[in-house]
């Protein structure tokens, strides 16, 4: 009768299924300058997401608590007690507590076929268990022979799971040594102990269609253990795993760069990291039949692969490169960076019940003439005005947005002035309950924008015939069809910055694309100072505002609206807070009232009309002098 009742009603029997909860809250007190106390965390949340992406594939079962902000505020409680309010989602759901990690274990033991075991002394296959567990359902276990260990407790005694994959041998040594043929292959090695674990992983899985290549990870090995305090502790990432196991997804970490060997294998062949990169989105290309793969996870600069790290490249040019390479395969990233890249129970949320739309309403031209803004003829009426709008961002990073919602989603200040919201509609995958809460809880003066590049982080113009690097055919019809659908679900029709970097600009089919499905502006880098493409408005982006202290934004703005020949202006924010936009406008309007601070609807569809009365503008020939 139970398995009917599960079959028959599933929806039904996951709400009266109880969660489980695991508080890691004291491994944020662990003092990670000890080798034993930075792998023992290590090892508690490696399995502990592999489990959550099993155990959470097909319903929420088990929450952990451990994910602490800039401010000290713990993320997962924040979150997990607004859905416990009366009417929300969680709020009739009954929870247990897991004692420890091997309690979980325990008490999920039926839905673990058994482990994945890996060698700590080759980092790259702690990432490659982290892929067969998702596929496999095992759990991911570092091979450690003391008496502690997650191996002594899990496989060793307790509940004695079976070890169904191997990749280090039962002694402890290593079976990826770099040298003759790839273990379990008839590959030769390609000479680095860092690269084999990814060949073996191609050809007993990727090749033979075992991965989801829809989804893929980009985090960081256990080489993180060599120096777990070079920058905020929670960069493991190990906590980002679980929604890219529970979506049977492939992970990876390795260097963009062609023309130096990755900083950590210094030993390999130039490239090498790079072309197995390629080889890696090739088939995921190949197997999504040119759908886009979702990418989680930011390059690890502080760790690796630039300059802090030894290697040749600046931090920003090792970003805009890797999502050079990506974009030319069909692939974006969701965009997990240093500082906030911190995110978990995603594969828990990913179960949150979501509107179908969340529609907006978009400026009339008649209410523009309401606000005095357009003559009774329709032609302007703005003369000696100064139009601004800001970029809020940056939200193109489940991990950012969930981390920074308790502090500035949630500033007093919000509400007070027109803000345009600009956030990746793809969140949605990793983060719903953030999304439904933003647009739930917005005022009438927070809009909504697509962050860059719209739905995900990519570079377009690797898109676009011809494409280096991968030689592929266009991509821009796939992205077309994957952002319309993101767009009509929230309401969206302007994509507030394209982030071009080294890729080429968007040329004729580049802007037909975003005209699609951003029909009311975009703002990209690599164009004209203004452009009318059809009816959608292009505007060149401008300034990034740095600025802490709002006076010294509000003269830097001051200063750069002097120097442009058109009375439209945009600029950028990252993570600022609305009582910083307040001040920075009080600031404004005290030094010069002629700059008018605009809602996004009416900025571009005032700024269309200005290019429709203005062809020199529409036609991209003004310039900045």
């Amino acid at each position: 009768m139970l398995l009917l009742c599960i079959a028959v009603y599933p929806r039904l029997y996951a709400q009266q299924v109880p969660i489980r909860m695991l508080d890691l809250r004291w491994l944020n007190q662990l003092d990670l300058h000890e080798e034993a106390q930075a792998a023992q965390l290590w090892d508690i949340l490696h399995t502990t997401a592999t489990l959550q992406g099993i155990v959470n594939r097909d319903q929420p079962s088990l929450y952990i608590r451990y994910v602490v902000n800039e401010r000290k505020q713990n993320v997962d409680d924040y979150w997990w007690k607004k859905y416990r309010q009366k009417g929300q989602w969680l709020a009739n759901r009954d929870t247990l507590l897991c004692s420890s990690i091997v309690d979980a274990v325990v008490a999920f033991r039926n839905s673990i076929r058994g482990v994945v075991v890996y060698d700590p002394t080759v980092a790259s296959t702690s990432n490659i268990a982290s892929s067969v567990a998702g596929i496999d359902d095992l759990l991911a276990i570092r091979y450690d022979l003391s008496p502690n260990s997650l191996y002594t407790q899990l496989v060793l005694k307790g509940p004695k799971l079976p070890v169904r994959c191997w990749l280090v041998n039962p002694n402890g040594t290593s079976v990826f040594t770099g040298q003759g043929k790839v273990w379990q292959t008839n590959l030769a090695s390609s000479g680095s102990c860092k690269i084999d674990p990814y060949l073996w992983f191609m050809e007993h899985y990727l090749k033979k269609g075992k991965c989801n290549t829809h989804y893929a990870a980009y985090y960081i090995d256990q080489y993180w253990l060599t120096n777990p305090t070079r920058t905020v502790a929670n960069h493991h990432q190990l906590t980002n795993h679980d929604y890219f196991v529970s979506k049977k997804g492939f992970f990876f970490d390795l260097s963009p760069w062609d023309d130096e060997a990755a900083t950590d294998d210094p030993q390999q062949t130039p490239g090498l990291d790079r072309s197995v990169l390629q080889q890696l989105l090739r088939y995921a290309y190949q197997q999504n039949k040119g759908e886009f793969c979702y990418i989680g996870g930011f390059p690890s600069w502080a760790f690796k692969y630039t300059q802090h790290a030894q290697g040749r490249h600046p931090d920003v040019a090792t970003e805009w490169e890797f999502s050079r390479i990506i974009s030319a395969y069909n692939a974006f990233k969701d965009a997990d960076a240093i500082g906030l890249g911190a995110l978990a129970n995603a594969s828990f949320w990913q179960h949150f019940p979501l509107q179908k739309t969340y529609p907006q309403a978009w400026v009339s031209r008649e209410t523009l003439k309401q606000k005095g803004l357009l003559n009774a003829d329709g032609t302007l009426n703005i003369a000696g005005k100064q139009f601004l709008l800001f970029y809020v961002g940056d939200y193109d990073s489940s991990s950012w947005i969930t981390q920074t919602t308790p502090y500035l989603w949630d500033d007093p200040n919000r509400g007070s002035l027109p803000l345009m919201w600009c956030i990746s509609p793809v969140l949605a995958e990793r983060v719903p309950m953030v999304m439904h809460n933003y647009r739930t809880t917005a005022t009438n003066n927070d809009y909504f924008a697509a962050a860059d590049n719209g739905a995900g982080y990519l570079l377009p113009g690797m898109l676009q015939e011809p494409r280096p690097i991968s030689g592929l055919p266009s991509g821009l019809d796939a992205w077309k069809a994957h952002c319309l659908r993101y767009y009509k679900q929230w309401g969206l029709s302007i994509t507030g910055f394209v982030i071009d970097g080294e890729a080429p600009g968007l040329n004729t089919a580049g802007l037909d694309c975003y005209a699609a499905f951003s029909p009311n502006g975009i703002v990209p880098q690599k164009v004209p100072l203004t452009l009318l493409h059809g009816y959608m408005p292009v505007l060149r982006a401008d300034y990034d505002i740095t600025d802490t202290d709002p006076q010294l934004a509000a003269k830097t703005i001051e200063e750069r609206i002097t120097k442009r020949p058109i009375p439209f202006h945009w600029f950028r924010a990252i993570l600022k807070s609305p009582t910083w936009y307040k001040e920075v406008h009080e600031q404004l309007q005290a030094d010069n009232p002629a700059v008018t601070w605009l809602d996004g609807p009416t900025f571009f569809e005032l700024y269309r009309i200005y290019l429709e009365q203005h062809p020199d503008a529409a036609n991209g020939n003004i310039n900045m002098p």
